[in-house]
């Protein structure tokens, strides 16, 4: 395959000489077509005829072909979109005036039509892989400890001064009168390790930003922060995770995180005309929402599927540790759904009156077997808040077998197996995981395992191996000790994205005994253009990087097993990683959360816009159980918001080498992976109903 270094940068003219040096029979069947229809025909049978008629790359090019003149419905814009993929290639090559397409059109055209030249794909050696991950350094790293301690050691001083400054005297963080600078400085050094702390002191605004940032930041980028503050963006991060950002101009690479703290123009930009790409969201009381579940109301309950329902609290739960600029709820905090008021979001006298009902949704339902409760951030409720939480989801399962003892077998509603609490706070504020906490989790767990729950789950999200701090090496460590499992979901953004760092955080975090859950696709609109990374980088990631973590059917089950027992997780999974000479464990989907129907990353190319960006055609899951919904759902057409060519030009730019890429353009296709067994349901020992109540088609 062409060098991407030399081709990425022609100009269409370029590109077109390109195309009349390589292809020039295609050029001529521009030329010499009388229109599009007999183009297409002609183009059909080029195919038809070429040796390697029967490639990956010809049936793409025959998509592209068959979809081309016909509208289909494009779901998370709920817009019809005329495709026009081989009409705009000609007018190209006929050099027509007034064609709209641009060079990153014509360079994935280019690219599928040298794959139908040499389809022969060449994967990277593991070696070459294991070489990728090791130029990402985890936190743990000794060097990039130091650098942070000197960045704790400032922003401990900055902080000194906040407070000496502070015009509030209620606060639990003063000074008592007439301390000196070293019982300050003692003091605050002590008060770090709380994590209400780092709410109180919390940078809320881009000034506050720069300057923990050691005023690091451009005028550029300052100009934007404070842009997005006069739109309505929230500004939100702790002392604790901005010292993780490297202020210096040498170190370590800390894009991965950086792109969190800081927002993008396009977020900026698009802020307050964000739609909620979830379309199960949006919610009103007596109406079935996109997945046809009729819900208590419109923002304490949100699902699309048959067996979970997430539930978000009233409370301090509905705020976050920090704000990530590509957080999939940045809809929820445009409309003030979620916020950083924390006093505010305390829970109130009638909440408890409100989460009976709540549980009595999941009492009630039939299918309902797994409750994950998210917001927000769930471990941002105060203990009691949660403690209380948990106590209600264990009353709410007790009832749900007690009532099932008076139903027949085939009649009985699904009872609770499964508990998740979303968290980042491992991630954002590690010292939130105190002994209260550890033992309110262990409660739990003691009591709900003898009524039926049998997984118990901390899910969180770390997204870069610079995340895995020694103090959130210490949080993950007390949490697996309660016997809650952790898993981690990661949001596959651009930074993310780069060759080998996905799966080198999956080594450092299984290294741990956390496992990986989901590699998610950022959901594509305009307010994460700068993130987004196309789809087929996620299953080029999946083909050519996660395969050599790949378990077998035995180490598959010997993992789960691992898990059941549950005695030393965190060593555990270290051993079994070296006894079966596996640099990582490649437990995770990727996986592209479509509008309201669920994930998925089973696909095909069928078209592309004039400026290059795919259109693609997703089917369902079929590895579990969908609304019934989905079955006149049959496929789901999706426009994603950055073309390959501009992501891999983007990736150039942030100093990665394309040629590593260069397969990029063959995964056309994708297919969604089975789900690891320990994220599986256990089996009942009888039969539940097949009614389905809560529901309206």
């Amino acid at each position: 395959m062409k060098k991407q270094n030399d081709i990425l940068v022609l100009t269409k003219k370029q590109l077109l000489r390109l195309f009349q040096a390589h292809f020039p029979h295609l050029v001529a069947l521009a030329r010499d077509s009388a229109n599009v229809e007999s183009f297409r025909s002609d183009l059909k049978q080029y195919i038809a005829q070429h040796p390697n008629q029967n490639s990956k790359a010809a049936d793409t090019l025959k998509a592209l072909i068959s979809y081309d003149g016909k509208t289909v419905y494009e779901l998370s814009n709920e817009r019809n979109f005329d495709i026009k993929t081989i009409t705009l290639f000609r007018e190209w090559l006929r050099d027509e005036v007034n064609n709209t397409i641009n060079t990153d059109f014509v360079l994935e055209l280019y690219n599928q039509f040298e794959l139908l030249e040499n389809p022969k794909i060449q994967k990277p050696a593991e070696k070459k892989t294991i070489n990728w991950m090791k130029k990402w350094k985890s936190g743990l790293s000794p060097g990039i400890v130091h650098a942070r301690e000197e960045n704790k050691e400032r922003i401990i001083k900055l902080l000194m001064a906040k407070i000496e400054n502070r015009q509030t005297k209620n606060s639990k963080y003063v000074f008592p009168p007439d301390s000196t600078y070293m019982a300050k400085y003692n003091l605050v050094e002590k008060w770090w390790n709380d994590h209400r702390f780092h709410l109180a002191m919390a940078a809320r605004t881009p000034a506050e930003v720069n300057m923990m940032l050691n005023n690091s930041l451009s005028p550029e980028t300052m100009s934007l922060l404070k842009e997005a503050r006069k739109k309505g963006i929230p500004t939100f991060a702790t002392p604790y995770y901005l010292s993780l950002l490297n202020v210096s101009d040498k170190g370590y690479n800390d894009l991965a995180i950086r792109s969190y703290v800081l927002y993008s123009k396009e977020l900026v930009n698009t802020f307050g005309n964000i739609v909620a790409w979830e379309r199960e969201d949006k919610v009103e009381p007596g109406v079935p929402n996109a997945a046809g579940w009729l819900l208590p109301n419109s923002h304490n309950i949100h699902r699309r599927y048959p067996d979970v329902a997430i539930l978000i609290p009233d409370s301090v739960g509905r705020a976050c540790g920090g704000l990530c600029a590509s957080c999939q709820r940045m809809y929820d905090f445009q409309n003030q759904h979620l916020n950083f008021d924390l006093d505010d979001l305390k829970p109130h006298e009638t909440w408890d009156k409100k989460l009976r009902s709540l549980m009595k949704y999941f009492e009630d339902d039939t299918q309902l077997r797994d409750i994950l409760i998210t917001g927000g951030d769930a471990l941002m409720s105060q203990n009691k808040t949660l403690r209380n939480l948990l106590d209600a989801v264990y009353r709410m399962a007790l009832k749900k077998i007690k009532a099932n003892k008076e139903r027949p077998d085939g009649e009985k509603y699904a009872e609770m197996q499964r508990i998740r609490l979303g968290s980042r706070l491992p991630v954002y504020l590690p010292m939130r995981i105190d002994d209260e906490l550890l033992d309110i989790l262990r409660e739990f767990k003691e009591k709900a395992s003898k009524i039926g729950f049998k997984q118990f789950i901390i899910q969180t999200h770390f997204e870069s191996p610079l995340e895995i701090t020694l103090e959130a090496k210490r949080a993950i460590k007390k949490i697996l000790s309660t016997g809650w499992s952790i898993t981690n979901q990661l949001v596959f953004t651009v930074a993310a994205s780069r060759r080998g760092h996905t799966a080198q955080l999956r080594r450092k975090l299984n290294k741990l005994g956390v496992i990986s859950y989901y590699t998610f696709t950022v959901k594509g609109f305009n307010e994460n253009y700068a993130v987004f990374a196309p789809n087929c980088r996620s299953i080029q990631e999946q083909e050519e990087e996660k395969a050599i973590g790949l378990l077998s059917k035995k180490q598959e089950i010997a993992l789960c097993e691992l898990f059941e027992k549950g005695n030393n997780i965190y060593k555990d999974v270290k051993i079994f990683m070296k006894e079966h000479d596996l640099p990582f464990l490649a437990t995770d989907r990727n996986v592209l959360n479509l509008p309201g129907i669920g994930k998925s990353m089973t696909y095909e190319m069928i078209g592309l816009t004039p400026q290059g960006k795919r259109v693609l055609r997703f089917e369902h899951d079929k590895n579990r159980k969908h609304s019934p919904v989905m079955e006149k759902m049959k496929h789901v057409y999706i426009v994603e918001n950055k073309s390959v060519a501009a992501y891999m030009k983007q990736l150039k730019d942030i100093g990665e080498n394309p040629n590593d890429y260069a397969s990029i353009w063959s995964y056309t296709t994708g297919k969604t992976e089975p789900r690891f067994a320990m994220y599986e349901y256990p089996e009942y020992d009888f039969d539940v109903t097949a009614e389905l109540t809560n529901f309206k088609m």
